[in-house]
């Protein structure tokens, strides 16, 4: 893409009624728009990363065996009443459309067990995994931590049905790796901690993955850094005396059990023609939240620092001079042509704004042609990261963004 047909521009100064420092980042840097409080649209640069998010989920999803469908976002009112959860008396995060008995969708256990209902009679459709990537609306009245909690948001929610407590359960530890090899492939591994935490209402016990960072909400205490495991806070354990940090939920899986199959009527029959209820799991990941803890996370002050998964474009190619345009130019040609996503800064602005914005974007490689590229044919490589730069030919520059 050449930046100068970009729509979005970088801005110098942060919005004023911004606090965090994600959503002060991303505004700056031309990723995401505000609309209002908790809710903020997607501009190219930010939708290109939001979509490789969503791509490493998938491929982990898959792997998984599960299966992805669109549910609807429109709720009707009676099928959350048998549940007890259109007017929960503890949190109460709906969006409810006055006049009607409908509300948007904030969560799918109802919706989707109702689904299986017309799928799932026998032992012999079990197990089953189903997922998938929907805007989600809640009612949150804390909506200051930019993309990391909003209104509305991109989530994706994975559910499980099983026959037995032994198959949930197996199925269980193998969504706790999936989710481990998304929060490694999206750079915050080694600052993520597998958190026993409440159940809220499903049951006494959940787990979550807190990702450390000053902008977190939640406070959990290190149980083994090795295994990188924690409890929260909220758990009041008084006997705790481990290290104690503050953390941002990235993920979290839930063992719901029966309740909403015994509620809903979502059973099967096993082997000896018994019916039973089916056991559920419900695991989600917020796509925002975790873009945004990614920003938190890994800026610095010049900018963003986009892991090379994730970053919008492999490398952000800088033009300086206009007597180095039509080589710049030719090395644009030869990058993409080889499939590689090239962010070209081919604008006539100051060789200090194009370095400034190269940092503020936060693409991991940056390569500049400059007049004296003409004689060499050499492109000055330098990564996000550090300070040493060095003169690669293009072809040294493709093997250098591939390895």
């Amino acid at each position: 893409m050449r930046q100068s047909t970009l729509f979005t521009k970088t801005r110098r100064e942060a919005p004023k009624d911004e606090v965090s420092k994600n959503a002060i980042l991303l505004t700056r840097a031309g990723f995401i728009h505000k609309e209002l409080a908790g809710v903020y649209s997607y501009l190219p640069l930010g939708l290109r990363v939001l979509k490789k998010i969503e791509n490493i989920i998938r491929e982990e999803m898959n792997k998984l065996g599960a299966q992805e469908v669109e549910l609807a976002a429109l709720q009707d009112k009676s099928l959350w009443e048998k549940t007890g959860r259109w007017d929960d008396k503890v949190v109460d995060n709906w969006f409810k459309i006055r006049d009607e008995n409908l509300g948007l969708g904030l969560t799918h256990e109802e919706p989707l067990t109702v689904i299986m209902k017309d799928y799932v009679q026998s032992y012999r459709d079990l197990p089953l995994y189903i997922y998938q990537f929907q805007t989600k609306f809640r009612k949150e009245l804390r909506a200051k931590s930019g993309i990391m909690r909003g209104k509305e948001f991109l989530m994706k929610d994975l559910y499980s049905f099983s026959r037995t407590g032994k198959e949930h359960d197996e199925f269980y530890e193998k969504a706790k790796v999936a989710y481990r090899n998304i929060f490694d492939r999206v750079g915050i591994g080694d600052s993520t901690y597998f958190t026993l935490a409440s159940g809220g209402s499903f049951s006494k016990y959940s787990h979550e993955f807190q990702t450390l960072t000053e902008a977190g909400e939640d406070t959990i205490y290190i149980k083994d850094e090795a295994k990188k495991e924690a409890v929260n806070k909220e758990l009041e354990m008084t006997d705790v005396q481990r290290p104690e940090r503050k953390a941002v939920e990235v993920g979290n899986i839930f063992s719901l059990g029966t309740r909403f199959s015994e509620a809903l009527g979502l059973n099967f029959k096993d082997e000896k023609g018994e019916e039973k209820p089916v056991i559920m799991g419900s695991y989600g990941i917020g796509l925002g939240r975790l873009m945004g803890t990614v920003v938190e996370v890994l800026s610095d002050e010049e900018g963003i620092v986009w892991p090379k998964e994730i970053a919008p474009f492999q490398v952000h190619l800088l033009l300086l001079g206009e007597k180095a345009k039509d080589f710049a130019d030719e090395v644009y040609k030869t990058l993409t042509s080889k499939g590689i996503e090239v962010l070209y800064d081919d604008r006539d602005v100051r060789a200090g704004e194009k370095f400034a914005d190269a940092d503020l974007i936060g693409i991991p490689l940056r390569a500049v042609v400059g007049d004296k590229a003409l004689e060499s044919k050499l492109i000055e490589v330098k990564e996000r990261t550090s300070d040493k730069t060095k003169n690669l030919s293009v072809e040294e520059l493709i093997k250098e963004i591939n390895k």
